[in-house]
């Protein structure tokens, strides 16, 4: 694909965090950018990977052959960062069942399937994460992948290739595969740009000419002749000089000249030359109507389209589903524009049956085939012209994740929704569930942070404005929104009467609580701590609480708080004072040892972190959650003796714990039924289980219902455990006993205090989802 002027990809994922009222987690992104520029976006012919500007690399779509990089064989309709690339990439490229990257310190790495030594390691085993090319550890500037075969540019503008060789499209001579790099013939010097093709690979010239080489059975390498395959590059006809780039796919190829008008040749039995025929040619054709003023072009699978200088889409080929765009599934030899797209298109890349095209706002737009869900707009069905990819504008500062729904608050202070929405919880004035972000009516700027509840299915949502208000949607049989009624709304409502200064908030159930800036707690809704046993519709201030309160955690019917000496106070249901009353005013829980750094808040039971590295906890305890190897519930603290020192943070679940240490090991304990505990098995432990195919250095950890999550230093979200209602994040709705990657998260973050925000996860800049159909082994498949 080719970009006209700079590229901003702002990029939709639903995304995971625990559930709202479970724990506390607070992660920040520092100097990531905001609308971060994307360098590249590739897609292979059935799935795609991008790169953000900072050098961070993700794919989605096709993935049964580890092609996403992610560590996992299962496909993704939405992005999934690409594991263990310790530079920022600088090149990317997408082939049939495998991916390659350059990297900023000349390295190349590939990943996926591996059967035609085409990850170029010396080997033929695959790998679901990036090895190391042979000899490509320093020079390589660009990389190019065909559909079994990849080509490497270097510094100097040498062209290597590897892989599958039975067309030549190797270009050393040979029609002999090579799982290491070879040279192609001639071309050691001088190559500013490579492309590679289902079977053949292309190349411009710093003169401009263009090159080909490999199958040419249907004219596909431009040089007029009848050969079925040639091994060594030729020149392509009458492209001498004067060519700015360079496309192939499948079995033709188009080029852009330096006076703007579009080229293409081979493969037109569908019409993808453009040039009103539907025979092949040998030689490069005019494409119809674009004799002058196209920026970037893109050669699909069986289609093709083009960006103009002003930013109008094109498209031709194929179209029975949807791929050009246009409206209808009716094929077209001369390009038709692209229908219902804003202004101002800056790229375009085409896959087997889809295409999708950015807006100079930033804005993404697909259409086509969707049976993978490639197109990013949350179903499967095919779309015959643009929808726009829900996204998550300029980054996320704060997510929270409830039983059924997920809320982030954007770098822009915006707020998005997905997931359930029977009480409106999304907040965008509609009671219709979305898997996909929807924007919160009203909310575009100035929200620092969300929480949501986990009560299901009368959810809602609150958001804390940056000038210390807050507003929620949702469900309000108990007053919990704060607006003075008992009416549900599905468009944020303000919470009456709070004084200035609110720092953080917290849901539970069916009450929400708010800390200020000097240590002021005031609840609304259910359990208030007021004295009082009603509810109440409007913030009241909670009594009797000493000062010096510094953060507040909130589990479905109690609350608590921390004070700056290490006091912990909570009220509610399951208090730690010994006693089985609820309480209606604070009390102080009894039995802690001193040193308490940190509280912990899970559906139905507590614990606290003290300095010694000992963890103590009190509650239900019908899973062994509290870490006594019992199941008694306590109404005082005990200690969690079965759980090791070294301990640095802890998240709790409705039914489980989990526990991170310094060494970066995450352990969980209690109800594992669901697959939350993270070690193999659907089935409860009293001890604790190590989590299983983590990477190393984890900053943070959370636990919902029936999942848990944890984050990445390199700033990945990973998750496992139930997947009901999609919670895990990862596009999919198995559950899954081992972690795997949230959609869409990448670049450094580092946890900071929480003061109690429920569920806020602090993020880099996001990405969009893509993708193309489905295949088999050197079965190419018509997209579906």
């Amino acid at each position: 694909m080719l970009v006209r002027g700079s590229l901003r990809w702002l990029l939709d994922v639903p995304a995971a965090g625990f559930g709202a009222a479970i724990g506390v987690v607070v992660v920040s992104a520092p100097g990531i950018a905001s609308a971060e520029a994307a360098s590249a976006i590739v897609a292979g012919p059935h799935h795609t990977c991008a790169i953000t500007q900072s050098g961070a690399a993700a794919c989605w779509g096709l993935g049964y052959s580890g092609q996403l990089g992610n560590g996992s064989a299962a496909d993704s309709g939405v992005p999934v960062s690409v594991s263990g690339l310790s530079s920022a990439v600088v090149s990317i490229g997408g082939g049939e069942t495998h991916s390659c990257a350059a990297t900023s310190d000349g390295a190349a790495l590939c990943w996926g399937e591996n059967w035609d030594g085409q990850l170029g390691n010396g080997s033929t085993t695959s790998s679901l994460t990036p090895v190391p090319v042979s000899a490509l550890q320093t020079g390589v500037t660009a990389i190019a992948d065909g559909s079994y075969h990849a080509c490497a540019l270097t510094v100097d503008g040498a062209v290597l290739c590897w892989g599958n060789n039975e067309f030549g499209q190797l270009g050393n001579g040979t029609f002999t595969g090579s799982s290491v790099p070879v040279p192609v013939s001639g071309l050691s010097i001088g190559i500013t740009a490579i492309s590679a093709g289902d079977h053949h690979t292309c190349a411009v010239t710093a003169s401009g000419g263009a090159l080909c080489w490999g199958n040419n059975q249907s004219g596909q390498l431009g040089n007029g002749s009848a050969a079925s395959s040639i091994a060594t590059p030729v020149p392509v006809a009458g492209l001498a000089t004067g060519i700015r780039a360079i496309s192939t796919r499948y079995d033709h190829t188009c080029a852009v000249t330096a006076d703007g008008s579009a080229l293409c040749w081979g493969e037109n039995g569908n019409g993808q030359l453009g040039n009103g025929g539907t025979t092949d040619s040998r030689v490069p054709v005019a494409v119809s109507g674009l004799s002058s003023g196209v920026a970037a072009i893109a050669a699909g699978g069986f289609h093709s389209c083009a960006v103009s200088d002003v930013g109008d889409v094109l498209c031709w080929g194929p179209n029975a589903y949807g791929a050009l765009g246009d409206g209808t599934e009716s094929n077209s030899s001369v390009p038709v524009p692209v229908s219902g797209l804003p202004g101002g298109a800056i790229a375009i890349t085409a896959g087997a049956g889809h295409s999708c095209a950015l807006a100079d706002s930033g804005a993404a737009f697909c259409w086509g085939a969707n049976s993978n869900g490639q197109l990013g707009s949350g179903g499967v069905a095919r779309l015959p012209v643009p929808v726009e990819i829900p996204r998550l504008a300029n980054g996320v500062a704060s997510l929270s994740l409830g039983y059924s729904h997920t809320c982030v608050a954007t770098t822009v202070g915006g707020v998005l929704c997905w997931g359930a929405n029977q009480s409106g919880q999304l907040g965008d004035g509609s009671m219709t569930a979305s898997t996909v972000p929807v924007a919160v009516s009203g909310l575009s700027t100035g929200i620092a942070a969300v929480a949501v509840s986990a009560e299901f299915p009368a959810a809602y949502s609150c958001a804390l404005t940056t000038t210390g208000g807050v507003l929620c949607w949702g469900n309000n049989s108990y007053g919990q929104l704060g607006n003075g009624s008992t009416s549900d709304s599905s468009v944020p409502v303000a919470v009456s009467g709070l004084p200035s200064g609110v720092v953080s908030i917290v849901a539970g159930a069916n009450h929400t609580c708010a800390l200020n800036s000097t240590g002021g707690v005031w609840c609304w809704g259910y359990q208030l701590a007021n004295g009082s046993t009603s509810d109440s519709s409007v913030p009241v201030a909670v009594s009797g609480l000493p000062s010096g309160v510094v953060s507040i955690v909130a589990g479905s019917y109690h609350t608590c708080a921390l004070t700056s000496s290490g006091e912990v106070w909570c009220w509610g249901y399951r208090l730690g004072n010994g006693s089985t009353l609820d309480s209606a005013v604070p009390f102080a829980v009894s039995g802690l040892p001193s040193g308490v750094v940190s509280i912990t808040a899970g559906a139905y039971h507590t614990c606290t972190l003290i300095a010694s590295e000992e963890v103590w906890c009190w509650g239900y305890n019908d899973s062994s959650q509290l870490g006594n190897a019992g199941r008694d519930d306590s109404y005082v603290p005990v200690d969690a003796w079965v759980v090791p020192t070294g301990i640095t943070a802890m998240a709790l679940g409705v039914h489980h714990s989990c526990a991170l240490r310094a060494s970066g090991e995450v352990l969980c304990w209690g109800a594992g039924t669901g697959g939350q505990l993270g070690g193999g098995q659907f089935s409860d432990s009293s001890s604790p289980v190590t989590v299983a195919a983590l990477p190393s250095g984890i900053a943070a950890i959370s636990a919902g219902g029936g999942h848990s999550c944890a984050v990445t230093a390199s700033g990945d979200v990973m998750c496992w455990g139930s997947n009901f209602y999609g919670e895990r994040g990862d596009g999919s709705s198995e559950q899954n006993l081992f972690p795997l990657p949230v959609v869409g998260f990448d670049g450094g973050v580092e946890v900071v205090p929480s003061v109690g925000t429920i569920g806020s996860l602090v993020l880099g800049t996001v990405m969009l989802a893509l993708g193309v159909g489905a295949t088999r082994r050197l079965e190419r498949a018509r997209p579906r």
